[in-house]
């Protein structure tokens, strides 16, 4: 398979998997999507029971005549080797919870990061030159892809954070590494981390120079793997029960909802997809006009989707050029702090469950459906652990929220991040004068 630009601009080719995953970006400055999406069906996964091997089965063809094909499985089995498990919250009507924090970093991002280690790891020659992992995030995709990379031979990892706009364990988490992972808190918010990442990728010269590549989920090889949670709950549902659950999914940068949607196209038995955003409204705001406008981000409880202007919605807008056919495949909806807040607070009571900010947003989406709409099977994305948010979640709780052992391993770390300005010179002048090798 190949894969172009969402561009579509005059002489630039089509590329390989490999060769998506270690440029990042197209040279045009466009996203990487597949020529085409295959054609899949549930019976196409029988035998497949584990994540990893879902995986395998539904990457294949993205895969197919790439140098890593042969690789695939093991690389599903090295990424993909901690559960992702769904939880019912109750009997009938109510959801189901796909808990997605249960990597070394405790965030879905640990999911795309460890599949875009282990692929770039395979395809690194012995004489190529220290590669730069260039990484801009709001929160979670900093911490996991640090932790994927850390220490891997002829990698070193750069983490842009918007400073005082991450959860102070966030921060603690993108910061706590050292060795090959330089992190830089940016005086700005996450859309000035974005542009600075993409400023660099547009240096032609510059990306050269430093061997320059993203592990956002602008990367191909970061954003595919990510369907693979939604193929096995998707499959485990429609095996037990014969019906193809819906998803309601917390996004930000819409790499997530992308998966979720790609893996629908592709022919998994799954539902309607509802994107719950927080007050950041480009998504919803786009749904409902027609009219595209990004903006500055504001700062919410919600901090890793304060996104003012998503790069995946290029890819969405790519899969649907017609707005009557994007309408028709997903909603969304905008969740305010106050309604984050209230249903945090009832959470314990209520599901006997802890949310952090963000999937509180996607519980919130779920209990303002109709009635109908809110009978049909569905299951909410759990993206990250509310420990990471102990700021918030619990004086709305009134009581402490158990720390994961491996989120209580990097809290045990010395953190400490450089301060940076949101200025592309003052960026170039710090990436050039980063050490060859840690």
């Amino acid at each position: 398979m190949r894969f172009l630009s969402t561009t579509q601009a005059e002489g630039v080719d089509g590329v390989s998997f490999s060769e998506a995953a270690m440029q990042g970006l197209a040279q045009d400055g466009g996203l990487f999507v597949p020529e085409s999406l295959p054609a899949l069906e549930p019976r196409d996964f029988e035998g497949c029971s584990s994540l990893s091997e879902t995986a395998t089965r539904l990457l294949a063809p993205f895969f197919e005549g790439d140098v890593l094909a042969d690789a695939l499985a093991e690389i599903c089995r090295e990424a993909l080797d901690f559960p992702t498990p769904v939880v019912a919250l109750g009997e009938g009507s109510a959801p189901s919870v796909l808990e997605l924090f249960h990597g070394p970093t405790c965030a879905f991002k640990d999911v795309g990061a460890r599949f875009l280690a282990a692929c770039l790891s395979r395809l690194r020659r012995p004489d190529d030159k220290t590669a730069t992992i260039l990484v801009a995030t709001s929160g979670d995709t900093g911490g996991a892809v640090a932790a994927a990379f850390y220490r891997r031979p002829g990698f070193r990892v750069v983490v842009l954070y918007p400073e005082g706009l991450v959860s102070p364990r966030q921060a603690h988490q993108l910061s706590c590494w050292g060795d090959n992972v330089f992190t830089y808190s940016v005086d700005g918010n996450f859309d000035d981390c974005q542009r600075l990442v993409k400023a660099a990728f547009a240096d032609t010269a510059l990306r050269d120079e430093l061997a320059l590549n993203s592990a956002n989920s602008i990367n191909l090889a970061r954003l595919l793997p990510q369907m693979a949670y939604y193929a096995q709950a998707s499959l485990d549902r429609w095996r037990a029960d014969g019906v193809s659950p819906g998803f309601v999914v917390p996004t930000g940068n819409l790499g997530n909802a992308f998966a979720c949607v790609t893996a629908r196209e592709i022919g998994l038995p799954i539902g309607d997809v509802v994107l719950a955003t927080n007050a950041n409204r480009p998504v919803p705001d786009f749904l409902e006009t027609g009219t595209w406008e990004p903006r500055a981000s504001l700062a919410t409880l919600a901090s890793a989707m304060d996104v003012g202007n998503p790069s995946n919605m290029e890819r969405l807008r790519w899969m649907f050029p017609n707005m009557e056919t994007l309408r028709s495949r997903v909603s969304s909806v905008s969740v305010t702090d106050a309604e984050i807040r209230a249903t945090i607070k009832a959470g314990p009571e209520r599901w006997d469950q802890c949310w952090c900010p963000h999937t509180a947003t996607a519980v919130h989406a779920w209990e303002e459906m109709d009635g109908a709409q809110k009978s049909l099977p569905w299951i909410l994305v759990a993206t990250a652990h509310a420990a990471k948010f102990e700021t918030v979640v619990e004086p709305l709780i009134g009581r402490s929220v158990d720390v994961p052992a491996p989120l209580q391993d990097l809290l045990d770390r010395p953190a400490q991040a450089r301060r940076l300005t949101p200025d592309l010179d003052d960026f170039r002048e710090v990436l050039r004068g980063l050490p060859a090798s840690a």
